[in-house]
């Protein structure tokens, strides 16, 4: 099985990030992931 690259925390910090208004391309330049991650593929 993969091993998740984020912690639980992590992704709730991230999502919070987006909720107060970052935009998704910030958040993936800064946090090492891809914007199709968010949409599910």
């Amino acid at each position: 099985m993969k091993q998740p690259k984020f912690s639980e925390t992590q992704i709730v910090n991230i999502l919070k990030e987006a909720e107060v208004g970052i935009p998704v391309e910030e958040l993936s330049r800064k946090h090492g992931f891809s914007q199709s991650a968010l949409r599910g593929h």
